[in-house]
């Protein structure tokens, strides 16, 4: 058995990494164990993990197997470690992340710190208007087909220590077990929800993709937030042979482009004026597409410009119906802003960062179930049409209470 120097593991290490894992939250693993009963022998359960670590006794738990069903009708497989391998990931992580941080490439934005969603729409927007042609590319079942010997040999590279080298090891080898209690093998992925996963992740897509690109296409500009990537060009048959070149140099790091999903865009507008037959793209849960806007000095021109997506909307309206409203019959409507307020709040400030109308159009959803909601609730109410002019003179009243209530929300 490989061991080491038990000072290579901080006792510390453990306390902050328990903290950093508390703070996330997170369901039961396979032991069913959760935070709460954890943490009902703390001490004892943080020194148990640290002691078997520090011996190199410790080996991973299976991995619980969660399908979450996707707005296009698929199935995104997640895997959920125990509390106690999900401390020992970030463990492992709050000592490589620094390393692995210096060599990132900085148009990759996914999972890394002081970079945001935010900054990766952004960055597209300015060059959709710079290059005409993107490449939008979905690499497919990313997370379950990372070839496991070719991230090795990147941690390797990165990753010093041998402690930490071998539980990546263990983790990457580690059994999935499904809904029905059989266990699986796993030779190739990492299971998303792992604490450590987007760092591997990005890890193999440096190597795999930023690395290669700023190699061997220089011209070409990308922005990637984990496996999700836009890539600008600045003619048709440049993105038809970056298309190309990518399909073999994703074969050859054991992944596939979505035959179907992967497309070349063209960026139209009041510039870039010629017919194609894709002049859209979603990214980051945002459509890019051509946009009549109305500019500072008064006509009205189509910008290449992006707001919330179908998808995302649809997502939202479905979160909306399945809210409690049944039960809200007995309740005062400060109930109802209590439980919505922060969900409305967070849609609006994540959507509203590019395109502020057209997120606080679909939140208008809350405000038609709301005046369902008064139709049933008070009995001098008799059609929905009064239902909504009460609703609207309560929200005239109180536009400080919900982010899409406020005025100064939709300035700008």
């Amino acid at each position: 058995m490989i061991t080491w120097n038990p000072t290579s593991i901080p006792k510390r290490l453990i306390v902050e990494a328990y903290k950093r894992v508390k703070a996330n939250k997170g369901s039961a693993g396979v032991d069913e164990q959760t935070l709460e009963m954890f943490e009902q022998n703390l001490k004892g359960n943080l020194y148990k993990l640290w002691n078997r670590m520090s011996s190199g006794s410790y080996f991973p738990q299976a991995v619980k197997r969660v399908e979450i069903p996707e707005a296009d009708g698929g199935i995104r497989p997640l895997g959920i470690p125990t509390v106690s391998d999900r401390i020992a990931q970030m463990a492992v992580k709050l000592q490589i992340e620094g390393e692995l941080e210096q060599h990132f490439h900085p148009d990759s934005y996914g999972y890394r710190p002081n970079k945001s969603a935010h900054q990766a729409v952004a960055q597209v927007k300015a060059r959709c208007w710079k290059r005409a042609w993107v490449l939008d590319m979905d690499i497919k079942g990313f997370f379950d087909a990372i070839d496991h010997a070719l991230l090795m040999r990147a941690v390797e590279k990165h990753v010093k220590e041998d402690w930490q080298r071998l539980y990546i090891k263990r983790w990457l080898r580690a059994s999935v077990q499904h809904k029905d209690g059989h266990i699986e093998a796993r030779e190739q992925g990492t299971p998303q929800s792992g604490v450590i996963s987007p760092l591997l992740a990005n890890l193999f897509l440096h190597y795999a993709f930023d690395h290669w690109v700023e190699r061997h296409w220089k011209g070409v500009q990308f922005e990637r937030y984990a496996d999700d990537i836009v890539c600008h060009c600045k003619t048709e048959q440049e993105a038809i042979a970056l298309q190309s070149t990518l399909n073999k140099r994703f074969s050859e790091c054991g992944l596939t482009l979505h035959p179907e999903k992967t497309k070349i865009v063209y960026c139209k507008s009041w510039i870039n004026k010629a017919e194609y037959e894709r002049v859209s793209f979603d990214f980051l849960g945002f459509t890019f597409r051509p946009r009549l806007v109305k500019t500072r000095k008064g006509p009205y021109r189509v910008c290449f410009l992006p707001a919330i997506s179908q998808k995302a909307a649809k997502r939202i309206r479905s979160s909306i119906n399945e809210w409690p409203w049944q039960k809200w019959q007995q309740c005062d409507i400060a109930v109802i802003i209590r439980y919505s307020r922060n969900k409305l709040r967070g849609w609006m400030n994540y959507y509203g960062e590019q395109g502020k109308a057209e997120i606080a159009n679909i939140l208008f959803h809350f405000d038609k179930k709301l005046s369902r909601w008064a139709l049933r609730k008070y009995k001098k109410v008799r059609t929905l049409i009064q239902a909504a002019k009460r609703v609207n003179a309560f929200r005239r009243r109180n536009r400080h209470l919900l982010a899409h209530w406020n005025r100064t929300c939709l300035q700008g």
